[in-house]
Formats: structure tokens, sequence, C-alpha cells
């Protein structure tokens, strides 16, 4: 197998590139606080500045990277490989830091689940441990598919290599396509993790606030389940809100249903932007970061906060928690993916 040895200007900090990874993974993998979010491309959180040496760029066009970015020439951790020794300009940082190494594993497609009309639990498993913390997520080799994919985890970390994933089909998107139509029980597919920076913390007493859209769902579950299996909710509220277009898109409920705090300790906010009439849904209507806001308001910064979902949802609760509120970005978790 093919190594390069990659060094950070600047730093006596050097580490191994073997095979088909990337500069990010790579250095994850031997434990260096990369700064990254989303593993994909889409982000920009990862870029570098090459000093030395070739790299192959898998995804030039990538959003992650501006014009500005491209006439400097920067370039992309999660999208490049060294084609041998590099020397590259980033600055470590000890956030980025994995506890948990990610590492590759093959995976069986155990079982599949539909939980909405568009969301479904594909069930896999490996045969080592599952090893991760709750809200992270892995990076899903797909046949057919050139590059892979990043899904959330909705369960916790277990001996029995168990990998669940809840996912949505994106209208005319070939890795869901394949996902849906084509992967069958039994199939066998990449797997490689953990990633993310959003998971479970359990270093203070707040109140827990976690808010999905879509199938961000999936890292809210896995973060509700972990704050159950952990205890941290005998003395801690978690309030886990929903935000769906229509009433046929609400789900959620019945996972957190099989948790022992729900209705006590848990409680479960649905909320929809575009109810179909109001004989179908007589819950609460609007946006799901507005309705957040109205129901804690300046109590907003006592709280620990984890979100997933679209762009639009993570962007506007980032603005109203840290802009207008001033919630400190220490008590705010979540991963960027576009």
């Amino acid at each position: 197998m093919d190594s390069s040895r990659i060094s950070i200007d600047g730093t006596d900090i050097a580490f191994a590139q073997d095979g088909q990874d990337t500069v990010l993974r790579a250095a994850l993998r031997a434990g260096i606080g990369f700064p990254y979010e989303c593993a994909s491309g889409g982000c920009g959180s990862c870029k570098f500045d090459l000093v030395s040496g070739a790299v192959d760029n898998l995804w030039p066009e990538a959003p992650g990277l501006t014009d500005r970015d491209r006439r400097k020439q920067r370039l992309l951790a999660c999208q490049c490989r060294a084609r041998g020794d590099l020397c590259i300009k980033v600055r470590p940082s000890q956030e980025s830091k994995p506890l948990v190494l990610p590492r590759r594993r093959t995976a069986k497609l155990a079982g599949i689940t539909d939980i909405t009309h568009d969301i479904r639990e594909f069930r896999f498993v490996t045969d080592s441990a599952a090893e991760f913390l709750p809200g992270q997520f892995a990076l899903l080799d797909i046949p057919g598919i050139p590059t892979p994919r990043a899904y959330s985890m909705s369960n916790i970390a277990n001996d029995a290599g168990q990998w669940h994933f809840q996912i949505r089909r994106v209208r005319e998107g070939k890795a869901t396509a394949a996902l849906f139509d084509r992967l069958e029980p039994g199939d066998v597919i990449g797997l490689d993790g953990p990633y993310g920076l959003a998971w479970l913390r359990q270093d203070n007493e707040r109140d827990l606030i976690c808010i999905a859209g879509g199938s961000g769902l999936a890292p809210m579950v896995s973060i509700a389940r972990g704050a159950s299996a952990a205890g941290l909710l005998d003395k801690r509220k978690l309030h886990f809100y929903y935000g769906a277009r229509t009433a046929a898109d609400v789900c959620g409920e019945h996972l957190l249903g099989e948790l022992p705090e729900f209705a006590s300790k848990l409680h479960f906010h649905p909320v929809v932007s575009m109810p179909e009439s109001s004989a179908l849904w007589s819950g609460a209507i609007g946006f799901v970061h507005q309705q957040v806001e109205q129901d804690f308001g300046s109590r907003l910064a006592d709280h620990e906060f984890y979100f997933a979902g679209p762009p639009p949802m993570t962007q506007s609760l980032q603005e109203m928690l840290m802009v207008q509120y001033k919630v400190p970005f220490s008590q705010i978790h979540y991963d960027r993916f576009f």
C-alpha cells in the first residue's frame, strides 16, 4: 500500500496517508485535530495551503471553496489526496481532535424500516463494535456512487456492531436512489467513521434542546438516546423540536417514546410550517426556530443546543442564538452539511 508523509509547516506534526484516504481522513485517523465539519466538500472548514508537494484534487468545483480561495490556491483537505510527501499550512485545533479515531469497516445491511413517506432507517452491522459518540456521522461507500456520502447515526455505540441511519430520499439524488431502490438486506458497503464534532457533551448541568429537520432527525435521536443512557436526564430536561413542512412529515415521537424519561424529562415539540388544513394538524405552526424562541426567549442561554437539518434552518438557528440572544458558542453544537 502506497504511503505519503504529510507534515504541517511550522510544527513537529506529521502523519501518514495510506491508500485512498484524503488528507483530512488521514489526519483524523492519526488523532490530529485538523479543522473540519462536513468532511464532504460543502462547508469549507478544512481549507489548507500547500507549501510543497502535489495533490490530486478530487472535486475542484467543491462549494466549500470560494473564488478568492481558488485564486489563492487554497485546497480542501477532504477533497485532496497526496501524490507523495507533502508540507501543508493549517492550524490544528484541540476542538477538532477526534475522541474516537475513525476507521474503515465493511458493513452488511441487516434491515430497512420506513419512518415517514420519504425517510427510511437503514440498519447495518459490522464485525467489530460500533464505536462512536452520540450525534456523530459516518461516510458510506455506496455501490455505484463514486464518492462517499455522510450520514448520521441514530443509535448509540454498542458492542454488537449495529449502525443505524435515518436517511431522507432526495429528489434526483443518486446516492439516496441507490439506497432506496437498489440496496437490499445482505448487501455490503464500506463504512468509515466516526466523524463529526456535534457530539453529546456531559461536562455541564444545563438542560438540553435538540432541534431537527428532515433527516437531521437521526443525530438528534442519537443525542437523546445517549443522554438517557448516560443518566443525564435524571437531573435535566431535554426538549426535542422537530420542524416539518407538513403533518405527513412529522416524525420522531415514537422513537423518543421508547426512552424511559419520555413525557417526564423528555418532551417532544413538533412544528409544521405548511399545514395542509386545520383538520389535519392542530399543533404548532411556523418555523421551528421561531417556536424555540417563543418557548424560551430570554432563557435560551441557560441551555445546551444541538441541531441538524436543512441549511436554512441551521442558519436561522445560528443567527437567533448567537446574534440575537448571545448564547455562548461553546453551548451550540451542529455539523454543517450542504
